[in-house]
């Protein structure tokens, strides 16, 4: 005897079955990025956060609280596709693909702004890391300044802006101090290390910490750049499977 339908019981054809399984694999991979862009976005905030001091814009912190903002809503966006999907809800289905076009949009926009930003970060650090460095290191109140240019200087083995010879002109060594440069230009950083510049002692033909900073930004901005366009690969085609789906379960018969 044949077994009658309940009123109301869609029928799953195979087409929409591998196409749910589908969009749920790609919303887990969908989800796993939003993650590891939200801990990018934390990490470039709370690890390399000492560099802000240095800038005289918000830019950098701007980017790591874009990240997080984007990251948080990649993940919220993964668990409405997730339940729109296992539910077969098409009003959550548009909402989801929504949610995916405007992540879309504002990767593109991000992109743009990226971009120009670097360019006036790049300028204000041409312009403005010299005067911090010799202006504000070891003044007092400025505390942040001088465990930034620290660390500056002995995590890519640099001295000075330019070259060692800019801290001459550093109102701290100006004060009377016998030091030549600071002791985060020794290679081997020790007490009073900065008495002698000679290039066995100091990262004196290493150059300046300005080019060295400048590749930093470029590099994490080609990350960055790799990083969000594969996400808008991913999210091309979940937008594409979203679509089918919405389509097949719309043609299901009830």
């Amino acid at each position: 005897m044949n077994q009658m339908k309940a009123p109301g019981e869609k029928k799953q054809t195979c087409g929409t079955i591998c196409l749910k399984y589908l969009l749920f694999l790609f919303n887990i991979l969908f989800w796993l990025a939003g993650g590891t862009v939200l801990a990018v976005g934390v990490w470039t905030l709370v690890e390399k956060s000492d560099y802000v001091s240095l800038l005289n814009s918000n830019l950098y912190s701007a980017s790591a609280y874009t990240l997080i903002a984007a990251g948080a809503v990649v993940v919220m966006s993964g668990i409405v596709g997730c339940c729109a999907t296992l539910k077969e809800m098409r009003s959550l289905l548009i909402v989801y693909l929504v949610l995916l076009l405007c992540i879309f949009l504002l990767e593109v926009i991000a992109g743009v702004m990226a971009y120009i930003n670097y360019q006036d970060l790049d300028e204000e650090l041409r312009q403005n890391l010299k005067g911090t460095m010799v202006q504000k290191y070891k003044q007092p109140g400025e505390e942040s300044i001088t465990q930034a240019v620290d660390r500056l200087q002995q995590e890519f083995k640099c001295c000075g802006s330019f070259n060692f010879s800019d801290w001459r002109e550093s109102v701290w060594i100006q004060a009377g101090k016998e030091q030549l440069v600071p002791d985060s230009c020794c290679k081997t950083p020790t007490e009073f290390c900065g008495r002698r510049d000679h290039p066995s002692n100091i990262y004196k033909v290493e150059g300046g910490c300005i080019i060295k900073l400048e590749d930093f930004i470029l590099n994490q901005l080609y990350i960055l750049g790799a990083v969000g366009i594969g996400i808008a690969f991913l999210q091309l085609v979940g937008m594409m499977f979203t679509c089918c789906l919405y389509r097949s379960l719309k043609e299901d018969p009830y």
